[in-house]
This record gives C-alpha cells, structure tokens and sequence, in this order.
C-alpha cells in the first residue's frame, strides 16, 4: 500500500466533522425557527437514501473488491468484497437490536402531555442511541475520504443530510424540558462529533495493520452499513413524512446527483 501523507489524514478527518456537525443544523432549526417542513424533510432523507445506496453498491462495494482482489485473485476478491458487505448488514442490525435507533421525537406531537422529566429522558436517550449509530457512519465517511475524496466528499453530504433531522430528534425533547437554546444546540453538538470521533477510533486502531485486505473488509463493512442504514432507517422515516410523492423524487434525485458528481471528480481529478 502506498504511504498516507500526514495531510491526506487530516482532510479525512476535516471532511467527517463536517458531516458529524450537520446534528447543530437541526438544533439551530429547533431553537431558532418554528416547525419544520415535513415534505423538505422527506425529500432530504429520501435523497440521502439514494445517494447513499448508490454509492454503496457501485463505488464503496468495488472499491472492496478490488482491494481483496490485489490481494488474493479476482474471484476470491469478489467472494469476500461480497461478503464483507453482508458482514456490514450485519454488524448493523445487531447494533440496532442492542441500541434501538428512536425515530418518533422528531414530530411535536410525539412530546405533547410529556412532563419535562420524561422530556429530558427522551432526550438524553435519544443522544446516547444516535451518538451510537453515528460512531459507524463516522468511520465510513473517514475511509472513504481518506481513499478518494471524490468518493468521501459526495457521502459526507448524503451523511450531514441525514444528521440534521437526528439533530432535531435530540435537540426537541432537551429544548422543550429545559428551554435552554444552549443545552439543545450542545446535545446536537456531542452527538455529532459521535462521527470523527468513531473515525479516529477506527483509524488509530487499524493504522498499524492497514493492507488490501484490510482495506476491504473495511470497505466492504461501511458499504453493508450504508445501505442498512437508507432501507431500514431513512427511507421508512422519509416515507412517513412525505404528504405526496416526495420519497421517490428524493430517492432518484440523490442517486442522480450522486452519479454526477462521481463523473464530474472523474473527469477533474
């Protein structure tokens, strides 16, 4: 493997925080502004679905199977990148059996009659379970950066499209038990930097062993995780906002645009 130069790490790492600060997005939209747009909100998380499936399957999958095929061989390589991206769904589903991801704070009505006890409880429980699930998707975005930021930077916008309503789904509940805009934006912000903390955790646990086949399986783990995530979290939570056709024109809208810019970086870089 080539060496990584020290400023390739450090872009990686600047391009995660970005998308893990996407959380404050939606705390501001909380403390700030009046209720959001359900229909926007199912057009962004339809069109992070899509972008994340997209580039799941065509670009993090290969990129998988062609690190194990330098490895091993051609036919081997496709057998475990295809396999690394089952291990990905996997790993994720068990995650999500320990650690339920909550959908249901990010609606005003689901707080409504809610004492502000159990408001901060809802809250606080909503933290720890997305800082959970951000930890992987921190990692995702990390590598993927660190291996082409042609690749890295169209996911880190698909991820910080998603992290906004989490951030709303954390910051309402604390905002409207404790009515401090501070304590809403700052639970947003700690479940945000979930995302490169979960990168350099990754990083600095793997650097020492990093090789084709560990390139892989990473790979190939982060591809099974993404596209978990869009079927099982994003679209569900996009399809019950949309009041019309929103879903699918947020679906197909991201994985065009994704596409596109994966030629454009082809063609510049």
């Amino acid at each position: 493997m080539d060496t990584l130069l020290p400023h390739q790490v450090w872009v990686a790492f600047g391009v995660t925080l970005l998308a893990g600060l996407a959380t404050v997005l939606g705390g501001i939209l909380v403390v700030f502004f009046k209720q959001p747009s359900y229909r926007f909100l199912s057009f962004g998380l339809a069109f992070s679905a899509g972008a994340m499936i997209y580039v799941s399957l065509t670009e993090i999958l290969n990129k998988s199977i062609h690190s194990f095929s330098l490895a091993f061989d051609d036919k081997t390589g496709y057998a475990f990148g295809t396999l690394s991206l089952l291990l990905g769904v996997v790993l994720v589903l068990i995650l999500d059996r320990c650690i339920p991801n909550p959908h249901e704070t990010i609606e005003n009505q689901s707080v409504q009659g809610i004492n502000q006890q159990q408001l901060l409880r809802t809250g606080l429980l909503t933290l720890f379970a997305i800082t959970a699930h951000n930890l992987p998707e921190g990692l995702a975005t990390f590598f993927a950066t660190l291996e082409s930021p042609a690749l890295g930077a169209p996911l880190a916008v698909a991820i910080g499209i998603h992290n906004i309503p989490e951030g709303i789904a954390i910051a309402l509940p604390v905002y409207m038990a404790t009515q401090k805009k501070s304590a809403a934006l700052i639970a947003s912000l700690v479940s945000g930097l979930a995302e490169p903390l979960g990168a350099m955790l990754g990083y600095f646990l793997l650097a020492p062993y990093l090789s084709f086949s560990v390139y892989g399986t990473v790979f190939g783990i982060i591809g099974g995780v993404m596209v978990y995530l869009a079927l099982d979290e994003l679209l569900p939570t996009a399809k019950k906002y949309a009041q019309g056709h929103e879903t699918v024109y947020g679906l197909v809208t991201g994985m065009a645009c994704l596409a596109l810019s994966l030629v454009m970086f082809k063609y510049v870089s």
